[in-house]
């Protein structure tokens, strides 16, 4: 009799064990599938592609991190960080410029990990179609006559109308943060004058590590052929005005 019952507790034993375990399975199957499903919805939103972005990408623009997989892009448009205070990109979070132009930042950006490999490049801006410099000119609260000193004209078309300018600071390569220029992004101010950092070092408004590190940044964007501007630390150009006119069409 006990011997039986044994066996029968036993028996009980193992059938409690195999369903505990068939459940764990079923649970495991179920969180499994759960997480596929979830990176499938992931993927497909990384991928969508809007209105603005498909236009981009068929006036022959390319994105850069396809590219230069390694850089960050905080597109200061797609948001309202910036001197305008709007978010005129939408939907669009990838920056696009010229092809040709990719290849110039790759090869900057191949000079910056020579000589600072723990750096990469944080974009902050590429393209601007003309249709969007349109709505920053008719939401800029000054005179026509000095609009041009903020925003260029969309009639004329600035370069980045054009693709072929960037703006972009230098970022650490593992966590993304930007390194200290002195000013934020779209400063309009001498602090963010290369063209005034002697006398802005002497005014205490900025420090020698601020101009150390734009001088990292401009050294390795003329390695790839850009040239910068006496205002703005962070905008570097590809081409002038009349080769980009030339060579490229306005990206409407």
């Amino acid at each position: 009799m006990a011997r039986n019952l044994n066996k029968y507790l036993l028996f009980l034993l193992i059938i409690s064990v195999v369903s505990c375990e068939t459940k764990q399975a079923q649970t495991e199957i179920a969180v499994e599938e759960i997480f596929e499903q979830t990176e499938d919805i992931i993927i497909a939103a990384d991928e969508f592609i809007g209105k603005l972005e498909q236009s981009l990408i068929d006036a022959g623009l390319v994105d850069i991190e396809t590219i230069i997989p390694e850089v960050y892009v905080d597109l200061k448009y797609s948001t309202t960080d910036n001197f305008f205070g709007q978010d005129v990109y939408g939907e669009l979070t990838r920056c696009y410029i010229q092809p040709i132009v990719a290849e110039m930042l790759l090869k900057s950006f191949e000079k910056l990990k020579e000589e600072h490999p723990d750096l990469t490049f944080l974009v902050y801006d590429g393209v601007r179609p003309q249709s969007v410099q349109q709505i920053l000119w008719d939401n800029l609260d000054k005179p026509d006559s000095i609009k041009p000193l903020y925003v260029a004209d969309p009639k004329v078309g600035g370069l980045h109308n054009y693709g072929v300018a960037m703006d972009l600071t230098l970022a650490y390569s593992e966590t993304g943060k930007a390194l200290d220029m002195g000013t934020s992004y779209d400063y309009f101010g001498y602090p963010a004058y290369p063209d005034r950092e002697s006398q802005m070092l002497k005014e205490g408004k900025i420090t020698q590590e601020h101009i150390s590190n734009r001088e990292i940044l401009r050294k390795v964007m003329k390695h790839g052929g850009f040239t910068g501007i006496g205002s703005e630390w962070w905008h570097f150009n590809a081409f002038s005005r009349k080769e980009a006119a030339e060579k490229f069409g306005m990206v409407k």
